[in-house]
């Protein structure tokens, strides 16, 4: 009987950061998602002035946070430094 008190309590438990993990996982895509659309309105040539090798650091150094963030989802891990200049 204790046994099954303690397996409810962990499915419980298990199903609240479950929930609370797919919470928090939509809105920061999202938020990001949003983030990465301004940085594509630089993209206005009217409004500014970039090089070819700007935007490749933009791109590099995007690529290489989501490349981090998948190593560090998929095991343990992993940096949480943000380096980037033009």
């Amino acid at each position: 009987m204790l046994e099954k008190t303690a397996d409810n309590l962990r499915e419980k438990t298990s199903s609240a950061k479950r929930i609370k993990f797919v919470e928090l996982a939509e809105n920061r895509t999202k938020n990001a998602i949003k983030m990465i659309k301004v940085i594509a309105k630089l993209a206005n040539k009217n409004a500014y002035e970039y090089t070819e090798a700007d935007v490749k650091k933009i791109v590099k150094a995007l690529t290489k946070e989501v490349d981090a963030l998948e190593a560090r989802m998929m095991s343990t891990g992993g940096k949480d430094e943000v380096d980037f200049k033009l």
